[in-house]
C-alpha cells in the first residue's frame, strides 16, 4: 500500500485535486475519483462483514475463558467429608466491563491505537481514532438502544435487577466525556500532557474497582441499593441439536454452523444464578480437536450446508448460498484461528484480537483513500461510517442479551461500559503512546489538531444522552422496565433514540465542515 502522509496533489489539466495515492494497484491512480471513492467505500463495507465473521469465533473463545471454573475443596461440617465445589473464576460485574465491553471495542481500540502509531514522533495527534470513538459512543448510545428496545417480543418487559451496578457504570461513562472535555478545552486547551494520559488510563482501574466493590455491595463505596433477584434461569439453555454429514455425526465442537437460530454464538450463557454450577462443555480428545479445525476449513468452503437444503424456497437457498460465497475469503482466512476448546478459548481470544487489529489497520488505509479521493473530512468518515463499522459487535452482544436474557442488565451494561472503555482505554491507551514518546524525545505534549471539533461534538453528545437516559428512566417509572412494552411504545421510543442519533451526527459534520 502506498503511503498516505500527504492526501492529494493538484492536477492543473482537470483543475482539481487528484489523489496520486492506491491501494493495492497503481492503476487505481488512473481511475476517476467518482469510481475510486465507490471502490474504496465497497472495500470498506467488505471489512466491516470481515469484522462481523470474526466477531462469531471472538465471541465463543470469550464465552469459553469467561465461563471457566475452579475446584474448590470445602469441609462439610455434617460428614467432616471433603467436598469439591466448582466456582467461577470470573465476577458478572468484571467480566462484562473487562471481557465483554472491551472485547466488544476492540475494533475501535484497535483503529484507535494503529492511527496513533502511525503518527508516533509527530507533535500533533491524529484525528480518526478519537472521531471514530466519540462517533461510537453515540451508535452505541442511540442506534442500539433503539434496536434493543423493539427486540422483545410485543408485551414482554425486560428491566435492569442490579439498578446499583448500572448507576456507578452510567456515572464513569458520564464522567469519562466531561473528563475528556476538560482536558481538551479547561485544564490544557488544545493539548494533551502525559499525566492526562496516565490519568485517563487509571480511571479505567478505578471503573472496575467502584463496579465490583457496587456488585459486592461494600460498606461505605457502594449505593445502599437493593438488587432485585436473579431467575435462576437468567439465560435459557439453547438447545441444539447434532446433525449428520455424511457418515460423521457432528456435534457442538463444531463452531462455524452459522444456519442455527443465531448467527452469533450467544455469549451471554456465562451468566447464571448459581456460580457452582456451570455449564461445562465436553473437552475434546487431541485428535477430536484436529479434526474439528480441519472441519473449520471443510465449513469454510461450504457453500450450502445440510440445514439449508431443508428449505423448501429455492431462492432462500441460492440467496444463503450466495451470501456464504461472499464470506469464504474471510471465512477460511479465519479458519486458522485454533478450535476454543483449546486452553479454555484464550488461543483463540488472542487469535481472534490479531485478525481484529489486522482488519482495523486495512480499514485505517482505506479510510484515508477514502478522504483524499473525495474530499471528505476525514474526521466526519470516522463519527460516522467508521463508528458505525466497527460497532457492530457492540450492536450484535446487545441484541442477543435482549433477546435471551430475562433481565436487561448485560444489554444496556455493554453499551455503558463500552463508552467507558472507548475513552478510558480507547482514546487513552493512544495518547499515551504519543505522548510518552513526545516527552521523551521533545519534552513537549501532543497537540490535538480538531481539538474544537471533538470538543464540539462531546457536547453534543452530553446533551443527546441526557435525552436517552431520560427517556430510560421514564420507562422504567411508566412502564415498569427499560426494554419491551407495549409495540407501539417501543416504535416510539426506538424513533426518538435514532432521532437523537441523527441530531448528534448532523451537527457534528456541520461544525467540523465550518458551516455552523
Amino acid at each position: 500500500m502506498a503511503s498516505l502522509n500527504s492526501t492529494s496533489t493538484w492536477d492543473s489539466n482537470l483543475s482539481h485535486e487528484r489523489c496520486l495515492f492506491y491501494f493495492i494497484f497503481h492503476f487505481e491512480t488512473k481511475l476517476s475519483h467518482g469510481l475510486r471513492g465507490f471502490l474504496y467505500f465497497l472495500a470498506l463495507a467488505y471489512c466491516f462483514v470481515g469484522l462481523s465473521a470474526i466477531t462469531d469465533r471472538f465471541f465463543r473463545s470469550m464465552e469459553n475463558v469467561v465461563k471457566h471454573s475452579r475446584a474448590v475443596e470445602e469441609i462439610d461440617p455434617l460428614t467432616n467429608t471433603k467436598v469439591i465445589k466448582y466456582e467461577k473464576v470470573w465476577n458478572y460485574t468484571i467480566a462484562d466491563i473487562t471481557l465483554l465491553a472491551f472485547g466488544t471495542s476492540f475494533p475501535q481500540i484497535s483503529l484507535a491505537t494503529i492511527d496513533a502509531i502511525r503518527n508516533i514522533g509527530s507533535l500533533t495527534a491524529g484525528g480518526l481514532g478519537p472521531g471514530t470513538l466519540v462517533g461510537s459512543a453515540a451508535f452505541d448510545l442511540f442506534p442500539i438502544h433503539a434496536v434493543c428496545v423493539v427486540v422483545p417480543k410485543a408485551g414482554e418487559l425486560k428491566r435492569i435487577s442490579d439498578i446499583g451496578v448500572w448507576l456507578v457504570e452510567l456515572f464513569w461513562s458520564f464522567w469519562a466525556y466531561i473528563w475528556l472535555y476538560i482536558i481538551l478545552k479547561i485544564w490544557t486547551p488544545n493539548v494533551i500532557t502525559l499525566w492526562e494520559a496516565l490519568l485517563t488510563v487509571a480511571q479505567f482501574g478505578l471503573l472496575l474497582i467502584h463496579a465490583y466493590a457496587q456488585d459486592k455491595r461494600w460498606p461505605y463505596v457502594s449505593l445502599p441499593m437493593t438488587r432485585s433477584e436473579r431467575p435462576e434461569d437468567w439465560v435459557p439453555e439453547e438447545k441444539i441439536a447434532p446433525y449428520r454429514d455424511g457418515n460423521k455425526t457432528r456435534d457442538n465442537y463444531s463452531e462455524v454452523d452459522e444456519d442455527r437460530n443465531s448467527i452469533i454464538v450467544d455469549i451471554f450463557s456465562i451468566h447464571s444464578a448459581n456460580t457452582e454450577q456451570c455449564r461445562v462443555d465436553t473437552i475434546p480428545h487431541k485428535d477430536d480437536l484436529l479434526s474439528v479445525w480441519k472441519m473449520q476449513f471443510v465449513d469454510a468452503l461450504t457453500l450450502e450446508s445440510p440445514e439449508s437444503k431443508k428449505l423448501n424456497s429455492k431462492s432462500l437457498r441460492v440467496a444463503k448460498a450466495l451470501w456464504k460465497l461472499v464470506l469464504a475469503p474471510w471465512r477460511l482466512l479465519f479458519a486458522f484461528v485454533p478450535p476454543y476448546q483449546i486452553a479454555n478459548g484464550w488461543i483463540a481470544f488472542i487469535f481472534s484480537l490479531v485478525f481484529i487489529s489486522g482488519i482495523a489497520y486495512i480499514v485505517t488505509k482505506i479510510t484515508d483513500l477514502i478522504s483524499c479521493v473525495t474530499g471528505i473530512n476525514a474526521y466526519i468518515i470516522a463519527l460516522t461510517a467508521l463508528a458505525a463499522g466497527t460497532s457492530w459487535p457492540d450492536l450484535v452482544a446487545s441484541k442477543i442479551a435482549a433477546e435471551r436474557q430475562i433481565t436487561a442488565d448485560s444489554a444496556i451494561a455493554n453499551i455503558t461500559c463500552s463508552n467507558s472503555v472507548n475513552i478510558y482505554i480507547g482514546i487513552g491507551v493512544p495518547w499515551l503512546i504519543d505522548t510518552l514518546y513526545n516527552y521523551i524525545a521533545y519534552k513537549k505534549p501532543l497537540r490535538i489538531e480538531n481539538a474544537a471539533g471533538l470538543s464540539f461534538s462531546l457536547l453534543i453528545f452530553f446533551a443527546t444522552s441526557v435525552g436517552c437516559i431520560g427517556v430510560l428512566v421514564f420507562r422504567r417509572l411508566t412502564l415498569g422496565a427499560e426494554l419491551g412494552g407495549p409495540r407501539h411504545w417501543a416504535w416510539l421510543t426506538s424513533f426518538y433514540l435514532m432521532l437523537l442519533w441523527l441530531v448528534f451526527v448532523v451537527l457534528s459534520s456541520l461544525q467540523v465542515s465550518n458551516i455552523i
